[in-house]
């Protein structure tokens, strides 16, 4: 290098030691200022160069036109071009008149100007790539800028030395490139407008983050004006920015999926290999066959589709980490400064700014990284919720019975969130390693051989942790198990809390959820014994390692001393090892739950899926839309089939009936046409497009028009005939929004009727091709029955033309259809037309000759309905949601009761005619359903709590925890700090001992003392974890049981108003928070805090000087805390709030899969739920962005304490020793990390402390009344009679509201039967539920064999009283608990009852007889057979009081005759009341010798009619006093066509 610059008057020497070190002056030669410092910005550029072009070749933005700004930019360029080329032409000048000028001044003005050259360059080409701001060269303008500072100095101090300019052409030419540079650096930091044909951004609320200039992305500077807003006031939903384009679901879940399917392909050999070479789509990849031969990986996949983000987070995440070994080195170099009298004071300057540079690169590099990885993580959970909700759409019926809606939840919920969590530490696995090695590497250097005694530490610690972590794996997985169990049984809870309360069984399932949580809890405390364990060893590791590392050293040779450069940078090395080593049980932890959670996503995704070949779709007979041959279907590959060779031909517009008893396959039949089951053998062929109405309705939680809609563009004539023809118009009329009302979760403030004829629009307005009606007809009023079949099924009706599968159990339709088939057991026993079956005399024969004689023209005449628009207001907006409108038109029944009422009925007819069209009173409506009319809003909105959590919330969580032990912990924390600074100042006070013949005295006491206080510290910090986990499992246990006993006595009002996701959502997420998130974050913050606490009475004792600006960086501290806090906190809130719907949507899809494939809607389904994940991203992007703009800050404020206590080291040199200086800096150097961390977990406690914010928030909602009331006990036996007295009753809804029920005063004696009936909104429903207690009196009092009932607890009187609700629900489970859950009868009464219900037969056959296992919800059996077991529930029960909600609407009219006869006989002497919505079940009662007959025996000869009208008694007599008076109740049989 000294040749290349010459010798002579020019010439100078590359490096001078005595010129750049050993003076009070410090300048670098002439040489080395011309070449070396010239050329690094160069270097730098051209090395930067191919990864770059690389960049920019594969992101264009669209282009920029040439602006003002650009246009200067290039002419700065040029300019520095001309004047480097200006430099060698003056070199060539001087070479031409003999001067001779060195070599560097040919080289370096080429070098520059071809830089200066590219950089112009460079600057066109990021502007036709729509760059707005360029990182790489605004790292080159600084360079250039910093290293030509230093000659600047020089030229100006050099030309003062000599009185004169040695070269003015040269000194000019260079402040004209330094002006120059300076201006192109400045320009460089404005950015350019955005690209001009880049696709137009119609986005309102864009991401500042992709307009952004470089400095502003380093610093994440854009953020500010968010944390502002957030600060001024609590942030709202519409304050959040848009996501980009690749952080989209659909873009990100499509990625996995392709990965996924590489997977499948591999694992089904080379014949895959060639549909590798198409990407596929969603449903290519979820709906092909899955092959079983190899199990899938689903981490590689995630590897793969991820490999770019871990990549590029790999390299961001290497460079900090070798920064950070720069300051333990600059460190010695400081105290040896301190040491040493005669050194230049410049040197300790330079030292203290160095640290402060290197920590300062380092934060803002390690940022990038963070923030890359969290994004990274956030797209991981996004993958995984978008994967996991598409697979759900095609799994298997079977699968979906090993999979429950709570498990798929939770897999979405808990087990995606754990990949998140433990995306950022993956790195770990790799950075560990390396930070381990290069600390020993240095380490090495300080103390020699010794330093291997700590490694063989860190070495023996691995297996111990490895051993702990293998147990808490083992703990995980099982608590999982517990886990998902009390989540599912929670959903069923809430599924059929109206049937638990009702039948007083709320004790029972509470005891199952907190056994199940007992189990849990205490899985929960081994694992958080052992993670203290864990806590324990990893603390102590980096002590233990400095303890034996520093005792070998001085204890093999005595001429070893302990210095203070020796100790203090040995404990900079262990304190960097800290940090990973401490990071480590966090990666265990995290990779442990990850890998269970893998386990259990890959077991999801590798179930079994619907095949979509099993139906053939393209080719069928001509003349054919159906056709099935030799057909044997299954539910799941384990069980027997269901349907054995069925062999079915259905031409083109033809209507079918599908017939058969309860149990025979029928809706089994539609199944296997749509699909949904597995086909063993045989062909299915479906031509054209279908659409499907369930047995029980499926209704979304949207409004009514876009329930109807279901996707398709709205057609207003289309959509009206749908309306007009599903008898919905006179509905709209009483909904409070029209059919912009909101229906609630399952259609909840609908009536069954109501909520089935919605589910038959759908289909009308679909205009499919064929049309499958699984027994649609049932849930719906009898007249209305008879003109949805003349409008919409029959061969009138608006589906004439179209295929039509309907089953039915109705008889009436019958002779209209074009055929009937007719099942039995699982096969067609029967098929032909209604007259070919009769003259066929097989066994439907028989049942038409025993349920419909023979017609004639007066019977047509009777069914006329008149003034059908009037009718259809009966079946409008019920009562109660799960009370009303059910069962089909029994035929036959209103034939007989039209024979026997005709002397009746033969004159005044139409006279005292009711009036009917009226509106439901806003009272008679769903407790929580007043909304306005416009709105038509039912489920409130679940609100964000904002601003500061209460300081009741973290006193309520300390009180679950204990006081005294919240007071324990922090003293124990408080010790450990002590101890730790104790050990700190005695180290400092051992490297200050005098060396005395090269020995330091006392060495053993100093290390015995030093090892004392060390394991005092780790004691301490495991006693407190032990403590804390003690505590933190009360509080859980607390909270959880507050949570539970409130939500099984919470009113029935407040699960009609409040979706189960949202409750849910507080059994998963917010608890799995308090059980396993906040404990840690509470110990994080105490460590966090007490060693900030530490570190600054340290420095401060150390330098009292540090005090000046201690308080301007603690007000700076507070500052950005403040404004962090306050948003960070309030996206937290927000995303917590649109978690919850991702969840709900996804529990309404599950239920809905069959009707959502079979109206081809999968895709849009996708879409939507993406939209909810994308909606709850919007506010983790933010809330990832705000941690990086506080990292950035707070660690400004930490370098600036390393920075200030070596400062005040370098001036305080005389008065300070090195020991003091090497305690006091390498404690500053901790300092960083501290505040972070105190932060980070302030906020993160304030975050997760929501979480019991919210389980409070629904541990205090109303309960209902005491269940017992030990003081008022019933006596025993009672109700010995079964009176039922209505005193003066009146009730409303909620305070403030109209009275439902008004003055009710009536009486029921012992044994009546009573038939309750009124028009839609008469308070029928709200009666039974007086009855219970669900509502409670206004005033007024229900007395029951002379008891009040008001007077009693809830479980008293409803154990007493039986029902048989109309909605059948059964629990997951054995038969026998469904029967009977607390065990209180004998096998032989549950035998009985069987035999009773007619379930004898099916129960016998299953080889697990009683303790046969009913699926969520009874899906394994058929809704007949569930309606079967609620008779035998009360049968068992056997009360003085049973009340009936006409709940027969499933059954076939057989088993609808046998249990009619078993009530009749079972309950001859007790008090029914029926609420009936059809006159049907009345005119049974009605066995008045003289009048007609049915079959069955006659029941007691005096039985009532009640008639409401109003919320009072309008009628009470028998139903023939009652026909005859010409009342309302005459009206109502008038209208049914029963007079």
């Amino acid at each position: 290098m000294d040749r290349l610059c010459g010798s002579g008057k020019l010439g100078s020497k590359f490096w001078d030691s005595n010129l750049s070190v050993y003076t009070n002056t410090p300048d670098l030669t002439p040489c080395f200022q011309n070449s070396l410092l010239a050329w690094i910005p160069c270097i730098y550029l051209w090395a930067a160069l191919p990864c770059y072009l690389f960049y920019l070749r594969h992101h264009k933005l669209g282009y920029i036109v040439l602006s003002r700004l650009s246009r200067l930019k290039t002419a700065l360029g040029v300019l520095l071009w001309c004047i480097s080329w200006v430099d060698l032409f003056y070199s060539f000048h001087g070479l031409i008149h003999g001067s001779s000028p060195a070599p560097v001044f040919f080289i370096t003005p080429l070098v520059v100007g071809i830089t200066m050259l590219l950089a112009t360059l460079l600057i066109q080409y990021e502007r036709l790539r729509g760059v707005q701001s360029s990182g790489v060269l605004i790292i080159f303008w600084l360079l250039c800028v910093i290293c030509a500072i230093i000659p600047f100095r020089s030229k100006i101090l050099s030309a003062v030395a000599e009185g004169k300019i040695s070269d003015p052409f040269r000194f000019t030419t260079f402040y004209i490139y330094f002006a120059l540079l300076l201006s192109a650096l400045v320009l460089s930091c404005f950015k350019e407008k955005p690209p001009l044909f880049s696709p137009v951004d119609v986005d309102p609320n864009p991401c500042p983050e992709s307009s952004a200039g470089f400095f502003s992305r380093l610093s994440f500077w854009w953020f500010t004006k968010l944390a502002i807003l957030g600060y001024r006031r609590p942030l709202e939903e519409r304050d959040l920015w848009s996501l980009s384009e690749e952080d989209c679901s659909h873009k990100v879940v499509q990625r996995l999926l392709e990965a996924w399917q590489k997977q499948k392909n591999q694992a089904s050999g080379p014949q895959a290999a060639t549909d590798e070479q198409k990407v596929p789509s969603e449903d290519d990849v979820l709906l092909r066959a899955q092959p079983k031969s190899k199990k899938l990986s689903f981490l590689w996949a995630l590897v793969r589709t991820f490999t770019s983000s871990l990549l590029m987070g790999a390299c961001f995440k290497l460079i900090p980490d070798l920064l950070s070994f720069i300051n333990p080195q600059l460190l010695s170099i400081l105290i040896r400064f301190i040491s040493d009298p005669k050194a230049p004071t410049w040197w300790g300057f330079l030292l203290a700014g160095l640290m402060f540079m290197s920590s300062m690169m380092q934060i803002l590099i390690l940022h990038q990284y963070f923030h890359c990885i969290f994004v990274m993580a956030l797209r991981v959970r996004t993958a995984i919720i978008g994967v996991i909700y598409r697979k759900a759409l095609v799994i298997t019926n079977s699968a979906k019975r090993k999979s429950t809606v709570g498990e798929m939840v939770n897999l979405m919920s808990v087990d995606a969130q754990r990949f998140m969590d433990v995306s950022p530490f993956i790195n770990l696995l790799w950075s560990v390693p390396l930070q381990v090695i290069l600390a020993i590497y240095f380490l090495w250097q300080i103390l020699g051989p010794s330093a291997l005694a700590g490694v063989a530490v860190i070495i023996l610690l691995i297996p111990l942790n490895g051993a702990v972590s293998m147990k808490m794996r083992t703990y995980q997985v099982q608590q999982m198990k517990f886990k998902d169990s009390r989540i599912k049984l929670m959903s069923e809870i809430l599924n059929g809390i109206k049937v638990l309360k009702l039948y007083a069984w709320e004790p029972s399932f509470l005891g199952q959820v907190e056994g199940i949580r007992q189990g849990e809890l205490q899985l929960l405390r081994k694992g958080a014994y052992l993670q203290a364990i864990s806590t324990f060893i990893w603390v102590c590791t980096p002590f233990l390692v400095t303890l034996v590392t520093l005792g070998v050293y001085v204890c093999v040779d005595e001429n070893n001393v302990l210095d203070a450069e020796k100790a203090f940078v040995s404990v900079s090395l262990f304190n960097i090892l800290k940090n990973p080593l401490n990071m480590l049980p966090q990666l265990i932890s995290g990779l442990t739950q990850a890998s269970v959670s893998l386990k259990r996503i890959q077991d999801f995704l590798n179930q079994d899926e619907l095949d979509p070949q099993c139906v053939e779709r393209k080719t069928i007979s001509p003349g054919y839309a159906i056709t099935i041959n030799n057909g044997t279907f299954t539910w799941a590959q384990d069980l027997p089939p269901t349907l054995h060779r069925l062999n079915i031909q259905i031409p083109k517009g033809a209507l079918v009936a599908v017939v058969g008893p309860v149990g025979c396959g029928k809706s089994s039949l539609v199944s296997a046409l749509l699909g949904e089951m597995e086909k063993l053998e045989g062909m299915v062929s479906v031509k054209g497009s279908v659409a499907y109405v369930p047995q029980q309705a499926w209704i979304q939680n949207c409004t009514l028009q876009e329930n109807v809609l279901f996707g398709q563009p709205m057609n207003p004539k289309r959509y009206q005939q749908a309306l007009e023809t599903c008898a919905l118009l006179a509905d709209l009329d009483v909904l409070p929004g029209g059919d912009q009302t909101e229906i609630g979760e399952k259609g909840i403030n609908l009536s069954g009727g109501q909520r089935q004829r919605v589910s038959l629009a759908r289909a009308v307005y679909s205009n499919a091709s064929i049309f499958l009606l699984d027994d649609p007809l049932s849930a719906v009023d009898s007249h209305v029955a008879k003109h949805i079949f003349d409008q919409v099924i029959g061969p009138e009706g608006v589906l004439a033309g179209k295929t039509r599968v309907l089953v039915t159990h109705g008889i009436s339709f019958l002779p209209q259809t074009d055929f009937i088939i007719v099942l039995a057991d699982g096969q067609v026993s029967e098929i032909g037309h209604y007259s070919a079956l009769l003259k066929h005399d097989g066994s439907f024969a028989n049942f038409l000759r025993n349920y419909a004689p023979d017609e004639d023209q007066e019977d047509h005449e009777a069914l006329q309905i008149v003034d059908e628009e009037v009718l259809l207001v009966e079946d409008t907006l019920s009562t109660h949601t799960d009370l009303t409108d059910n069962e089909p038109a029994i035929y036959e029944v209103r034939k007989q009761f039209m024979r026997q009422m005709s002397s009746l009925s033969s004159e005044g007819e139409g006279q005292n005619r009711p009036v009917l069209k009226r509106h439901t009173s806003l009272s008679e409506k769903e407790p929580q359903v007043t909304k306005t009319k416009e709105t038509g809003a039912l489920i409130k909105e679940e609100v964000a709590e904002t601003g500061n959590v209460k300081l009741s919330v973290f006193w309520d969580y300390a009180k679950s925890v204990g006081l005294c032990t919240t007071v324990a912990i922090c003293l124990l924390y408080a010790g450990q700090s002590a101890a730790s600074i104790g050990a700190s100042v005695w180290l400092s006070a051992w490297t200050n001992d005098a060396v005395v013949q090269g020995q330091q005295n006392n060495t053993s006491t100093r290390l015995g003392v030093y090892a004392a206080l060390g394991l005092l510290q780790g004691l301490l910090v495991m006693l407190s974890a032990f403590t804390m986990v003690v505590g933190a499992i009360q509080a859980a246990r607390l909270l959880h049981a507050a949570l539970l006993d409130n939500k099984i006595r919470s009113p029935q009002s407040f699960f009609d108003t409040t979706p189960s996701g949202r409750i849910l959502n507080r059994f998963s997420k917010d608890i799995y928070v308090i059980d396993e998130v906040l404990a840690p974050t509470i110990l994080m913050l105490f460590n966090s805090f007490f060693s900030s606490i530490s570190i600054l009475v340290v420095i401060i004792a150390t330098t009292p000087l540090f005090i000046v600006v201690a308080l301007p960086l603690a007000v700076l501290y507070g500052f950005v805390q403040r404004f962090y806090v306050a948003t960070s906190r309030q996206l937290k809130r927000l995303e917590s709030i649109s978690r919850s719907p991702i969840f709900s949507h996804f529990s309404e899809t599950v239920t809905g899969t069959s009707v959502i494939r079979a109206y081809g809607r999968i895709q849009d389904f996708k879409v939507l739920s993406d939209t909810k994940v994308d909606n709850n991203q919007k506010s983790c992007y933010p809330y990832i962005a705000s941690n990086r703009w506080l990292g950035i800050h707070v660690e400004f404020v930490g370098n600036c304490v390393v920075l200030f206590a070596a400062l005040f080291a370098v001036i305080g040199k005389n008065s300070l020793n090195p020991g003091l200086v090497g305690l006091s800096v390498s404690y500053a150097l901790q300092v960083t990390l501290a505040l972070n961390w105190m932060i980070r977990m302030i906020s993160d406690l304030e975050s997760n402390i929501i979480a019991v914010e919210r389980v409070k928030e629904y541990s205090k909602t109303e309960t209902e009344a005491p269940w017992v009331i030990e003081c008022n006990r019933a006596p025993e036996g009672w109700p010995t009679r079964g009176e039922v007295e209505f005193r003066n009753y009146s009730v409303r809804y909620r305070p403030g509201l109209e009275l439902v029920l008004k003055n009710l005063t009536l009486r029921v004696q012992g044994g009546e039967k009573v038939g309750i009936v009124g028009r839609t909104g008469a308070g029928k429903s709200s009666m039974t539920l007086c009855l219970f207690r669900i509502l409670e009196a206004a005033e007024g009092e229900i007395r029951i064999d002379g008891l009040n009932v008001a007077h009693i607890g809830l479980h008293d009187l409803r154990s007493q009283l039986t029902i048989i609700p109309q909605e059948p629900i059964l629990f997951s489970g054995t038969l026998r608990v469904n029967l009977d859950p607390f065990g209180r009868y004998s096998e032989d009464d549950i035998w009985r009852a069987l035999e009773l219900s007619h379930l004898h037969t099916f129960v016998s056959s299953q080889p697990a007889g009683l303790d046969f296992q009913c699926s969520e919800g009874g899906d394994n059996l058929s809704v007949g057979q569930r309606q079967l077991v609620c008779l035998a529930r009360a049968l068992l029960r056997k009360s003085r009081v049973l009340v009936l909600d006409e709940a027969t609407a499933a059954i076939d009219l057989e088993t609808d005759d046998l249990i009619q006869g078993t009530i009749r006989t079972q309950f001859e002497d007790c008090t029914v009341l029926t609420i009936a919505h059809r006159l049907n079940t009345i005119m049974d009662y009605n066995r008045l010798p003289g009048h007609w007959q049915l079959r069955g025996p006659p029941l007691c000869s005096f039985i009532w009619v009640l008639v409401l009208d109003k919320g009072k008694v309008a009628e009470f007599d028998s139903p023939v006093n009652l026909i005859a008076a010409r009342g309302i109740f005459y009206g109502m049989a008038k209208d049914a066509g029963l007079a």
